[in-house]
């Protein structure tokens, strides 16, 4: 069901692309001869000389297209990597026709509309691109075009598989749950991914959650039980997708290339290595100084706001656990009254959050004015400071709370392996709605994946968020 939804998406934005690319063209021919843009022209050309220009470049975009991965890139690609690969193929298509054009001399042709016509099929097919996307994750949240899985194994494979579930929703699956060789880990739920049991419930789960995948990340020693489940798979007709836990090597350690077919498994370093860590620690300092720089009077009118509001000081101070386990003292807008801290077990049966934290969406503690800093996430601004004093960075875990850490498991604890941040994929991914395990998982994945860009798309993507005070409370 699934395949085919994504098949009908395919052929579906084939045909837009082909009608947005002449759509670009004929556009182009306005802009050139109508508008008598950028550059005056000497002479009136009819569009059907054109036509032809037009049906050549249309196939060059289809065939560079289909090379270059467009139609057929990995699952869950990026709407920047996207973008890459339409701005590639699109140069190389322009330049082919510019070399017939040079080749063919026709009558009439215009060097400045071909260029034209490149850059206006960059910003549709780009728009384009957008808007599907938009539409995919809409009906994906209905669970329409996904593909339901459940994952056998819940060590700490099975955990960096439901991480990356967690991190890309627009990979299009749909986790029904896990099953595991130890009962009782099996029974055990993980956020969102139930526990379904022992191995020996696998077939009565294919059946009664209308699984399509079974994803299996058993430890390497289990072989024979692996090509069990492969083969009830294969019965029962539903795909099964093996992830090697390489002798219990981290995932993110793993480097997979390719010699003429044969894969090549290789170890990298960490992703954050120590020029990488510095790179990152620039980035910080000079993006938190800036935006103090142009925050300064918002934050000056919050706490103008905070003090005529409600009695005590505009700023907030608590102690949070940072890098390695270490205490720093975090600053805030203050949102609630003074005294709220000392209220908290009073109002625990209100608490609506699970593990060790604690949220309440409508929290009597709050005041007016905290109500809407908590809604737009503006009671964060000051740790602006605490990114420039090295304590935060900007995109990183959420700084848990020293009681808290005491309540860790021991894979929580890898979430404190580097600064915590102001924001993060925990934040852009549901921020409050998500459950300790779910943010421990996406901070786990964004330790294992960390780079400049993903820092930047964590950051853009907080905008909105923000704007919309989707998930905060």
């Amino acid at each position: 069901m699934a395949q085919r939804f994504r098949r009908r998406i395919l052929w579906l934005t084939v045909i837009t692309d082909v009608i947005l690319i002449n759509g670009a063209f004929v556009l182009a021919y306005w802009m050139r001869y109508r508008l008598r843009l950028f550059r005056e022209v000497s002479y009136d050309a009819p569009f059907s000389v054109y036509i032809p220009f037009a049906a050549g470049l249309t196939l060059l975009l289809l065939i560079t297209f289909k090379l270059d991965g467009v139609y057929n890139g990995p699952r869950g690609v990026s709407w920047f990597d996207q973008m890459y690969a339409i701005v590639n193929s699109t140069a190389k298509a322009i330049i082919i026709l510019f070399a017939v054009v040079f080749a063919t001399r026709p009558l009439y042709y215009s060097g400045l509309m071909f260029l034209e016509a490149g850059a206006l099929i960059i910003l549709l097919l780009g728009a384009s691109r957008f808007v599907r996307g938009e539409i995919e994750a809409r009906l994906r949240k209905r669970g329409i075009g996904t593909e339901r899985v459940v994952i056998v194994g819940a060590g700490e494979v099975g955990r960096a598989v439901m991480r990356t579930l967690v991190a890309r929703p627009e990979l299009g699956y749909q986790v029904v749950g896990f099953v595991d060789d130890n009962p009782e880990r099996g029974r055990k739920n993980i956020g969102r991914f139930r526990g379904l049991g022992d191995l020996e419930n696998l077939a009565r789960v294919i059946e009664g959650e209308k699984v399509d995948v079974v994803i299996i990340t058993l430890p390497w020693m289990y072989h024979r039980k692996i090509m069990n489940i492969v083969r009830e798979c294969e019965r029962k007709q539903v795909r099964a997708r093996i992830v090697p836990d390489l002798f219990q090597m981290s995932l993110s350690q793993v480097d997979v290339d390719d010699l003429g077919g044969i894969p090549l498994i290789g170890v990298r370093e960490p992703l954050i290595g120590r020029w990488q860590e510095r790179f990152k620690r620039a980035m910080d300092i000079a993006l938190a100084a800036l935006a103090l720089l142009v925050l300064s009077p918002l934050m000056g009118l919050i706490a103008l706001l905070i003090r005529l509001d409600s009695p005590g000081p505009a700023l907030f101070r608590q102690v949070r656990v940072g890098k390695n386990g270490r205490h720093f003292v975090i600053y805030k807008f203050r949102s609630m009254h003074i005294g709220a801290e000392a209220e908290r077990r009073r109002l625990a049966a209100l608490n609506e959050a699970d593990g060790p934290l604690f949220k309440i969406r409508d929290d009597p503690r709050r005041t007016r004015v905290g109500r809407w800093l908590r809604r737009t996430s503006l009671d964060e601004l000051p740790q602006l400071f605490n990114v420039l004093r090295g304590e935060m960075s900007l995109v990183g875990p959420r700084p848990p709370l020293p009681e808290e850490v005491r309540q860790y498991q021991e894979w929580h604890k890898r979430r404190l392996e580097v600064r915590p941040g102001i924001t993060g994929l925990w934040q852009v991914s549901g921020r409050s709605e998500l459950t300790f395990d779910e943010m421990c998982l996406l901070d786990i994945y964004y330790i294992e994946h960390w780079s400049p860009v993903l820092d930047f798309k964590i950051l853009l993507r907080t905008i909105p968020k923000i704007l919309t005070g989707d998930g905060a409370y």
